[in-house]
């Protein structure tokens, strides 16, 4: 590995190239917060699937997109005079003292849980109204819900075992059931919205990642599938000119693959 120094000059010829480009490329000088945004949102997605596919080289790939989104909104920042890289660094620095007063402090913890909760206790002392404004709007409803839950947890507001998230699981699947059996669309929404808040809910207390979860079974009917349409192209067949039947059979090699 890299020792501190040349971690340093690395850092340092990214933000010499970085201000090169800002400067020289018509297409860098062009971009703004705003115009770069939907580009961050698609890097983050794609480190998540390297780091999904455990593809160590890809991830140092899309960890170099995603750092050189970092600081092109820092150079921008910088233009306008509002801030530079060294006061996003020292802003995350401050804040993570400031956040682990059982390391840079005299607070003692006894465990992981303790950390989590005296974190959201520090965040309300320092201003924030609620826990949960640190939440973003924009996040997808499944990560938004882990991270609604995760939040209020830290602050006490949970079950003490998983085995009540478990009942409460199965009372929600009863209430979409009976909406179901009378067919009140609105209520099945919501009723189906109660029933995916406590499988994420479930998942938390069975140390899962429900987005996680979810992307993988994705990623693995994804294979299946392809792997079912090669069959029957090999066949000449259309998979809308097969029976279930047939197709079962492909199904059910590729759950063998």
């Amino acid at each position: 590995m890299n020792s501190r120094e040349d971690q340093l000059k690395a850092f340092d010829r990214l933000l010499t190239i970085m201000d090169e480009l800002r400067e020289q490329c018509p297409w860098d000088r062009k971009q703004t917060m705003e115009s770069l945004r939907h580009l961050t949102i698609e890097e983050t997605y794609e480190l998540g699937d390297a780091i999904l596919d455990k593809d160590m080289q890809e991830i140092k790939k899309e960890l170099g997109d995603v750092l050189l989104h970092l600081v092109f909104y820092a150079k921008i920042g910088s233009e306008t005079n509002d801030f530079d890289i060294a006061d996003v660094a020292n802003s995350i620095c401050d804040k993570l003292i400031d956040r682990h007063p059982h390391i840079y402090g005299d607070v003692e913890v006894a465990d992981e849980e303790e950390v989590k909760r005296n974190w959201e206790n520090l965040k309300l002392k320092e201003g924030k109204e609620s826990v949960l404004e640190g939440v973003p709007r924009s996040l997808p409803a499944i990560v938004k819900a882990n991270r609604i839950q995760d939040k209020v947890a830290g602050v006490g507001f949970d079950w003490e075992e998983p085995q009540q998230v478990f009942e409460k699981l199965k009372e929600e699947l009863e209430e979409l059931q009976h909406e179901v059996s009378v067919d009140n669309k609105d209520e099945i929404e919501a009723e189906f919205g109660d029933v995916l808040f406590s499988m994420v809910n479930y998942a938390r207390f069975l140390k899962v990642n429900p987005e996680n979860a979810l992307e993988r079974t994705n990623k693995k009917f994804i294979k299946r599938f392809q792997y079912l349409e090669g069959k029957a192209k090999e066949k000449n067949k259309a998979l809308k000119d097969m029976t279930l039947a047939e197709m079962d059979v492909f199904w059910n090699e590729a759950k063998k693959q």
